[in-house]
């Protein structure tokens, strides 16, 4: 007898947070679990990096010492990214640094608005800038916004002795054709190789990861000695563990810790450290 009210009070709190969310279509927010469609976009570009813009190409300046930036869970809202600008500072005190890479959870909710803020921002770094789509960015059937003025949200990043990965987890898996050409790309990919993505691969103190688990064992597999960093967020708290030889590093969200990690390859041995602003 105590399952229906329970029900209809869970319908209740749901329809509560759709009204304030401003979801004017209630399906919207089950519209937008579409992965497949997402991975349709595949190699369409809108915005890769600053103007003029670089594509999937990228260049180092000293493929033998460089270093990039990571950062996740921005959680742009209504116009706020919370300092994320200041971030181009620190390129400005740091030549080394070639790109910047966000980790997903970019926009609060997807909003076009807020999808302009993050282009807006890292036009300011004046090097590349690679996103990554979060779960918080697809909300509301809102991943259109990302489509329409980003492009891909799972891409191959191809350098002079670099290769990066970006992966759509958005709904915490990847889905068989992600990961068959994640498989294909790695197989061949010489140099340092990095993996980027949203949802985290291991259990944690509050228990969230990737909701596959035969997924996660056949990243492992095949990224063994084959990939130097796997790097995620979505947990908003730092985990570190290796596995086959790969550093799994997740980062604590930029939005209230204003963390970012500092990536550094030199002759091809890569070390890493976290950073405060």
């Amino acid at each position: 007898m105590v399952k229906y009210p329970v029900k209809i009070t869970l319908y209740i709190l749901l329809l509560n947070l759709f009204c304030l969310t401003g979801c004017d279509d209630f399906q919207d927010f089950f519209t937008s679990a579409e992965l497949d469609k997402r991975l349709a976009e595949k190699d369409s570009f809108k915005y890769l990096g600053p103007s003029p813009r670089n594509g999937t190409a990228l260049y180092l300046k000293d493929q033998n010492d460089y270093s990039f930036i990571v950062v996740t869970d921005t959680h742009i809202k209504d116009g706020n990214a919370w300092g994320l600008e200041k971030i181009a500072d620190v390129i400005k005190n740091n030549n080394k640094i070639e790109f910047v890479v966000i980790l997903g959870d970019i926009t609060d909710y997807g909003s076009a608005q807020d999808v302009n803020k993050f282009i807006e921002i890292s036009d300011l770094f004046n090097i590349p800038c690679y996103p990554v789509i979060g779960n918080h960015d697809i909300l509301f059937n809102n991943w259109k916004n990302w489509k329409n003025l980003i492009g891909s949200t799972n891409y191959h990043i191809e350098g002079n002795g670099i290769n990066l990965f970006i992966l759509d987890s958005a709904n915490s898996f990847f889905g068989k054709q992600q990961l068959d050409w994640l498989e294909r790309k790695i197989k061949s990919s010489g140099g340092n190789n990095f993996v980027f993505t949203h949802s985290n691969f291991f259990v944690t103190s509050i228990n969230q990861r990737s909701s596959d688990a035969k997924e996660r064992a056949r990243i492992i597999s095949m990224l063994r000695n084959k990939c130097d960093i796997v790097f995620s967020g979505h947990i908003h708290e730092r985990y570190i563990k290796s596995a086959g030889n790969v550093k799994y590093i997740t980062i604590e969200d930029y939005k209230d810790n204003k963390v970012y990690c500092l990536v550094a390859v030199k002759n091809s041995v890569v070390s890493y450290k976290f950073e405060k602003l």
